[in-house]
């Protein structure tokens, strides 16, 4: 069978990628926590939302695939992160790495895609961890900052969208070779 479509997300930015990705791709999209196994499927793609280090759900679903009649999974993490910033996808991958059980790993391809925040709509917890990034990036002198943190800084307590459908293009060509 061909490919599905799995997504973690917390405030829906992993989502609207996902749902856009599958209408590209003409396949099924599930949230992680509809998932029970995900077998049958040669491709399985997941979209995730990167939250303290980690892109929620997906150690829950990697778990559930079956090494042996998966033949790719694809991992497109969806952050605040510059994807284009090659320091920021090698910690991504990092820690994405540690969620993927050792049978997967080989069969892995990575994505990164970026998101947005929507300070007004943070749980407590996301909003605290939020507030003590930002307290720390005030401390680093102007000329150590990188460009995430200056736009951290500059944008903390605001809504803002780097959502970008137009990226998804790229990764569906790509997924077809």
């Amino acid at each position: 069978m061909g490919a599905i479509i799995i997504y973690g997300s917390c405030y829906g930015t992993a989502k609207v990628y996902a749902e856009a990705l599958a209408e590209q791709m003409k396949c099924k999209v599930l949230s992680y926590d509809k998932v029970k196994a995900p077998d049958g499927y040669e491709t399985i793609v997941y979209v995730g939302g990167l939250y303290a280090g980690g892109v929620m759900g997906m150690a829950r679903t990697a778990k559930k695939i079956p090494a042996d009649k998966c033949k790719r999974f694809i991992v497109l993490t969806v952050g605040l992160a510059d994807p284009d910033d090659e320091k920021n996808v090698q910690n991504i991958r990092k820690a994405a790495l540690r969620q993927i059980p050792e049978s997967l790993a080989d069969k892995t391809e990575f994505y990164h895609l970026r998101g947005g925040i929507d300070y007004g709509k943070l749980s407590f917890k996301h909003r605290l961890m939020m507030k003590m990034l930002y307290e720390q990036a005030k401390k680093q002198p102007p000329d150590e900052r990188d460009a995430d943190t200056r736009a951290m800084i500059e944008t903390y307590g605001q809504k803002v969208s780097f959502v970008d459908p137009e990226r998804l293009k790229i990764i569906v060509k790509e997924l077809e070779e």
